[in-house]
């Protein structure tokens, strides 16, 4: 039997406790502070009057209001530039370029230069919020804009000769004084002198939500018409905001009622929000002000940080440039790593970081690092960390003493290799290893006793990953094998065989097209007389060879099973390594030059008869819903086309499956996220997740202690569990059984068992949607007595995970 992940508690016997929670992530919003919010209680509770209303209450809220807005303009240097109040940033943009719009309606012919459409024009970088009402606005009012996007160079700085080439014929440019992904200061001074050179009188907006409290802005001094301001960026509550407007710039209220602000927004003023705001505008308006860090102290707290970042990740790559960004962002990418693997480790370790703008949704590619031209892994894995002049000294060493943690974590995990090798301790890594990268799956079959390593179906994306997992083990890989000649791709097999040098085996270094030796260690007997070639493994386990032609012509299947007098009975074999034959929600095309489709009826049979419907886990090539792994008997429990080939009463004929074939192959979509699809997969139209239970946050202790003769999973990786909390205060007497997702596969023949027995099946992790997909995994093979927190262990705090969709590089 192949051994689970080692360890009750991981992999590597200790935990690392991140008690205190470090927020590196005030880009994304800032704790409120404490005098703002003394001031936004002392206002609903005395302050409540309605500024519109002539009593004293009113006048005393009127004197709130408009001194604050007083103070608005001393910040910003507005000089006799206006400030309305909003619900934030958002609202600001959309009222500025509202406004705008509706001007040009009223003096399009001005506008209208030599013929040519009217432009509004955009920085590539912007918050989304600004070209999204671009759209909007342009489209609602029929205003017949082009709307454009200006490029930007490496550094994230505006192509200005492009600004020059269309601001003539532009109603309204658009651009930010601070980027809130990758910190980049933008030149203003450059692009007014650029923009009024060829165009007094287009409209110009400033995105300065990230500037407020962090560089200093004189507003008067220039002709921007319109900036933004967002008081949760700046240690106010949410739900207050302001717009700059210049003197003389229109305002249109986006909101119409009864003439607040001047006019300019409809609706009672949020004056608990303006009291907020009014105690930050007044440390702002002190300097300095011993409540908030100085730019010197901000700068040596990023090098402090970036430091720590560079000792625990070797391969890391900064995607800010520095000598032109504010202080307080660092965005960064580490080579080998998706951005959600980061985020969960570092949340796991208690620091808050972001992948991007937290308005984004889900960890993906970062469009501002895109436009930039910065190279698609880096803009994939891209992490933000962002602090603010509240953070303190012992914050910030604390912060980089847990960086360090995590780059521990991941050094002992295998997936990292040290910058000194020597004091690399990695944890036994035993059993079946899956790795992913989209659809892509490789996996590993190692034995830390016998340091021997299996490697099927490599693929040159997940090289690196396989690279540092067999150094850090210290391997010795016996085979490195393909399961079918790959059509959309060549066999990226002899580049791991030279990447791998000292750790292959003589004998992996001589194969036949698909890897497997010419010189197998003997044959076993297969369910149905056959007789497969077979490698010896770990732990009597062997690997038998059996042909599997159907996708492609050239094709294997993999059997992995303990034999009993030279016969590998199906009820014996653990794991089935197949291909694209059976893959969750479909079979394989044979749609390609290479395929057989007479070749495929006859495998289909030929694996139903070797290996076991119930018991045998089929590991496929590709999984394009991140299922993970299946049981031909569950396949063809949702498969009505495969059960009825492999229908034991009347099966289908094999003439009839080649004239049917070619139009179920008809159905599939050619590519999908770039790559080939190489099988008709169904959707699941509904992820049955086990019996689900929901605990409130007080009832976590009592439920473990009902459950304690369960058997308890936690399914986050060996890197995160390492910083696990104190399992006693949770109910349970011991720590759970880490089982991470990605070998969640390998251990699936034993938890079959396990609920074979009766026993129940609790999985667990931070948020509840990793387990939740593992009870899925579990259902979908047959387990049952299957239990998941829905809510996680998280819950009542306000972490929050990603929503699970592609592990990316994990192990």
């Amino acid at each position: 039997m192949l051994k689970p992940p080692s360890g009750p508690i991981g992999a590597y016997g200790y935990m690392i406790k991140a008690n205190k929670e470090i927020y590196l992530d005030v880009n994304a919003t800032t704790p409120v502070l404490p005098q703002a919010a003394h001031a936004a209680f002392d206002a609903m509770e005395d302050l409540f009057g309605n500024p519109s209303s002539v009593h004293t209450s009113g006048l005393r809220a009127r004197y709130l209001l408009e001194s604050t807005r007083d103070l608005a303009r001393s910040v910003l240097g507005a000089g006799e530039g206006e400030i309305v109040f909003t619900s934030g940033a958002t609202e600001a943009i959309q009222m500025a370029i509202l406004s705008t719009l509706c001007d040009f309606r009223k003096r399009k012919q001005q506008c209208d230069i030599a013929g040519k459409a009217c432009k509004l024009l955009y920085g590539a970088t912007e918050h989304k919020a600004v070209p999204k009402a671009l759209e909007h606005w342009n489209e609602v009012l029929d205003a017949g804009c082009e709307i454009l996007e200006i490029p930007v160079d490496s550094r994230g700085a505006l192509d200005l000769e492009f600004l020059k080439e269309h601001a003539p014929h532009a109603a309204m440019v658009c651009t930010m004084a601070v980027n809130n992904e990758t910190g980049v200061i933008h030149d203003l001074r450059a692009i007014e002198n650029v923009l009024r050179s060829v165009n007094e009188h287009c409209k110009w907006l400033v995105d300065s939500v990230q500037a407020v409290g962090k560089m200093k802005l004189d507003l008067a001094t220039t002709t921007i018409d319109y900036a933004s301001a967002s008081g949760h960026k700046i240690y106010a509550p949410k739900g207050i905001g302001l717009l700059y407007v210049r003197k003389g710039a229109s305002v249109v209220p986006l909101m119409a009622g009864g003439g607040q602000e001047h006019g300019a927004r409809g609706g009672t003023e949020n004056l608990p929000g303006v009291a907020a705001i009014a105690a930050v505008l007044k440390m702002l308006d002190i300097s300095p002000n011993a409540e908030f860090a100085s730019h010197d102290s901000l700068e040596n707290f990023r090098d402090r940080i970036v430091q720590s970042l560079t000792e625990a990740f070797p391969t890391i790559v900064f995607n800010t440039p520095f000598e032109t960004s504010v202080a307080t962002t660092i965005n960064f990418a580490v080579r080998g790593f998706s951005s959600k693997e980061l985020l969960d480790l570092f949340d796991a370790a208690g620091i808050r970081v972001s992948s991007g703008s937290a308005c984004g949704s889900g960890a993906v590619a970062s469009y501002v690092l895109d436009a930039m031209g910065i190279e698609k892994w880096r803009s994939e894995g891209a992490i933000r960390m962002s602090f603010g002049p509240m953070n303190t000294e012992k914050e910030i060493e604390m912060a980089c003493d847990r960086i360090r943690q995590v780059g521990r974590a991941l050094c002992d995990s295998c997936l990292m290799v040290s910058n000194d090798p020597v004091t690399q301790t990695g944890g036994r890594v035993d059993g079946l290893v899956q790795l992913k990268k989209g659809s892509m799956c490789t996996w590993l079959l190692m034995d830390s006793e016998s340091s021997q390593c299996v490697i099927i179906d490599p693929f040159e994306e997940l090289s690196e990953r396989v690279e540092t997992l067999v150094r850090c083990q210290g391997s010795r890989v016996i085979a490195i094998l393909d399961s079918h000649n790959h059509v959309d791709h060549e066999s990226c097999r002899s580049m791991q065989l030279k990447v791998l040098g000292q750790y292959i085996q003589p004998r992996a270094n001589s194969g036949d097209l698909l890897g497997w030796p010419h010189e197998p260690d003997g044959s076993v007997t297969l369910a149905n007389g056959e007789s497969a070639e077979c490698i010896n493994l770990f732990n009597g386990l062997v690997l038998a060879a059996v042909k599997l032609p159907g996708h492609t012509v050239i094709s294997n299947a993999y059997l992995v099973g303990k034999p009993v007098d030279g016969k590998l009975d199906a009820a014996n074999i653990l794991f089935a390594f197949c291909g694209d034959t059976v893959l969750m929600g479909g079979i394989g095309r044979t749609d390609f030059e290479s395929s057989s489709v007479e070749g495929m009826f006859d495998s289909l049979h030929r694996l139903s008869n070797i290996i076991s419907s119930d018991a045998t886990v089929i590991c496929p090539t590709h999984d394009y819903n991140n299922e993970f792994a299946t049981t031909l008997g569950c396949e063809v429990k949702t498969n009505e086309f495969l059960a009825s080939i492999l229908d034991p009463v009347v099966p289908m004929r094999r003439e009839d499956f080649v004239a049917a074939k070619p139009g179920v192959d008809q159905g599939i979509q050619d590519e999908s996220n770039s790559e080939l699809v190489c099988g008709l997969i169904k959707d699941p139209d509904a992820v049955s997740t086990g019996t689900s239970v929901d605990i409130p946050p007080d009832g976590l202790k009592e439920f473990f202690a009902s459950h304690n003769d369960s058997l308890i999973i936690d399914v986050r990786e060996p890197h995160e569990f390492s910083f696990a909390g104190d399992w006693h205060k949770m109910g349970l007497d011991q720590p759970p059984r880490n089982i991470p997702l990605t070998r969640l596969t390998g251990c699936l023949p034993e938890l079959i068992a396990i609920s074979k027995s009766g026993r129940q099946i609790v999985f667990l992790c931070r948020s509840g949607r990793r387990s939740g997909r593992a009870a899925s995994v579990a259902r979908r093979v047959g387990l049952s007595n299957i239990w998941h927190i829905a809510g996680g262990i998280a819950i009542g705090s306000s972490r929050q995970e990603p929503e699970y969709a592609d592990p990316g590089y994990v192990i």
